[in-house]
């Protein structure tokens, strides 16, 4: 009886322990659903947010698109100075937004009771750097900035009036010369300019600033643009029909084509091997008196002195255009290679900021160069103590000069020999030894001009 007893205990306890076994295996299998469970809505929480992020992700360029309104000056700005293809009319439009954005901001400045300012580019050789791959004159960063006080109201109104008269005469479709900018301010009460130089900087500093140039701004230059013969056609349009107009420089007998103040829209056909570059009208008339371009088959430009933009803009176009060399002709001094010469293949450092258009980095100088004087004795006159003066700062300042050394030796040369020579020296030997002997001979030895 009590081993029966002890038998039904052991099964009885056997059986609690397989129901607790299966209790606890049920629990378990629990657990790991509920674990599997969770990962399963995690892995897809995460998957959302990892889509959610892509879709942000992929919108979010088209947020930052939208510029802010400074970075809208600039962009505009680059496309201005940047689209060799764009139309004037449409760059002048974006002259107008980049005047209105730069007012505005100086409004709401005044609004918000704080010190409205402007930030121009500083235009001084100092900050200038010389590009020797893009063959030209370079900003380095320095600015100035112009800020509304006691002490500078008055400029700061001349540039806000500017800015008006600028905006006026691009949506009038009009224009002004730099002297009748002048004479505009009369009618500005106490922001008049009393000299004109006073407004030409004003002006300088707006092209600066928003990074186009005077022709966009609606101003355009007292002085003419140069003039052309030889083998070249110009193909322009007729301003009231629009109808083509081919100007062929070889037909203007004693006279010559003048370059118009805008040469952007000009197309050009030649079949001319060089362009020759002359300082002076006076040698310029000679050539074309003897029609010297059809003996060298060229194309003749007159300078008559410091290239102007519209000058230095036409020659680089036609260089680009037609892939012709360059060569210039000027006279034998420190202004000759350094105020013209160096201009016109580098560009300014008071202009560094519109330099990668009005400058022609295929240029090289024919002469007159010291050696020419030497060589061809010619008559001369003794340096000036201003020559000197030039030809120092050049040696030791201007990164054109720097980067090349022949240009250094030749204004050594030249301080060392204490002389100038002009280019109608050249008429000791002969009205026409420029055309029959100098100008020849050099032209065969073209690869060894200066830089």
């Amino acid at each position: 009886m009590a081993k029966k007893k002890t038998a039904k205990k052991k099964v009885a306890k056997k059986k609690i322990a397989k129901k607790k076994a299966t209790k606890k295996k049920a629990a378990k299998k629990k657990a790991v659903k509920k674990k599997a469970a969770k990962k399963k809505i995690a892995k897809k929480t995460s998957a959302k947010k990892t889509s959610v992020k892509k879709k942000v992700a992929k919108k979010a360029p088209a947020k930052k698109a939208k510029p802010k309104k400074a970075s809208t000056k600039k962009a505009a700005a680059k496309k201005v100075t940047t689209s060799k293809s764009k139309s004037p009319r449409t760059a002048t439009k974006d002259t107008v937004k980049l005047i209105t954005g730069e007012a505005s901001d100086v409004r709401a400045n005044i609004l918000a009771r704080g010190k409205p300012s402007m930030k121009f580019p500083l235009r001084a050789l100092a900050n200038v750097k010389y590009s020797p791959r893009k063959g030209h004159f370079e900003m380095r960063g320095k600015s100035k900035e112009r800020t509304l006080t006691v002490n500078t109201v008055k400029t700061f109104a001349q540039t806000l009036r500017m800015m008006s008269l600028s905006k006026s005469l691009i949506e009038e479709d009009d224009i002004a010369s730099k002297r009748e900018a002048y004479y505009v301010s009369k009618n500005w009460d106490d922001a008049r300019f009393q000299e004109q130089p006073e407004s030409d900087t004003v002006m300088e500093d707006l092209e600066a600033l928003f990074r186009v140039n005077r022709e966009q701004l609606g101003f355009i230059p007292e002085e003419k643009g140069g003039d052309i013969a030889g083998r070249l056609v110009v193909i322009d349009q007729d301003r009231d029909t629009g109808e083509t107009l081919r100007i062929d420089c070889t037909k203007f007998g004693s006279g010559a084509y003048s370059i118009p103040i805008s040469v952007e829209h000009l197309k050009f056909e030649t079949n001319a091997k060089f362009i020759l570059v002359i300082e002076t009208s006076a040698m310029f008339q000679r050539l074309v008196k003897h029609n010297y371009w059809k003996t060298a088959n060229c194309i003749l430009v007159s300078m008559g002195g410091v290239p102007t933009r519209a000058c230095r803009r036409f020659i680089r176009r036609l260089a680009d255009n037609k892939k012709l060399p360059v060569y210039v002709f000027v006279d034998g001094d420190p202004y000759g290679f350094m105020n013209i010469y160096r201009t016109l293949k580098v560009g300014s450092g008071n202009a560094a900021h519109l330099n990668e258009y009005f400058c022609v980095p295929q240029a090289s100088f024919l002469g007159v160069t010291p050696q020419d004087i030497r060589d061809y004795d010619l008559p001369t006159h003794p340096l000036t103590d201003t020559d000197v003066k030039r030809a120092k700062d050049a040696i030791k300042n201007d990164p054109f000069v720097q980067h090349h050394r022949p240009w250094q030796r030749a204004l050594e040369q030249l301080i060392k020999m204490g002389v100038r020579a002009e280019q109608q020296s050249l008429a000791k030997h002969g009205l026409n030894y420029v055309i029959e002997t100098y100008l020849p001979q050099k032209l065969a030895k073209s690869s060894q001009f200066l830089p």
